[in-house]
């Protein structure tokens, strides 16, 4: 794990970085998608998650989930096409998982991506995304501390 400005950022992810979403590859076509710990530290205690249904089809940038907190309500873009396959049950109970453990219990949905192999290189990872998260939070002025 590396912290990049106080923020945490795995470099086995993939990253829409500007809207502050992750991609875990689970196999098969198959995501997880969150938010990054950047993203909960801006919006700060989250009260509250609304996931589109199962079976929902979507496509790059819209909403997978509605996230609320004391400071922002917003929504979850989806970083490549495809269908909501399971919403984390866990999120109804406690949307402060979501603080508490972003890139691990605090998953939002899971995605049976249509085009991973496709859209993959629309998003970073590895050392290349860690570098690309550090520009952008430099250049917006971004500290998780």
């Amino acid at each position: 794990m590396t912290r990049v400005r106080g923020c945490e950022v795995p470099e086995d992810l993939y990253y829409w970085v500007e809207k502050h979403v992750w991609a875990r590859d689970e196999g098969d076509g198959l995501l997880a998608i969150g938010v990054t710990d950047t993203a909960q530290h801006l919006a700060a205690r989250v009260v509250a998650i609304t996931t589109k249904k199962v079976g929902r089809q979507v496509e790059r940038g819209q909403s997978v989930a509605t996230l609320e907190s004391g400071k922002w309500v917003g929504p979850v873009p989806a970083p490549v096409d495809g269908e909501i396959a399971e919403v984390n049950p866990a999120m109804a109970a406690d949307p402060t998982i979501v603080n508490s453990d972003p890139y691990g219990a605090g998953w939002i949905v899971k995605f049976r991506a249509s085009n991973w192999s496709g859209q993959q290189a629309e998003l970073v990872t590895g050392a290349a995304g860690v570098e690309a998260y550090r520009a952008f939070l430099e250049a917006e002025g971004i500290a998780c501390d």
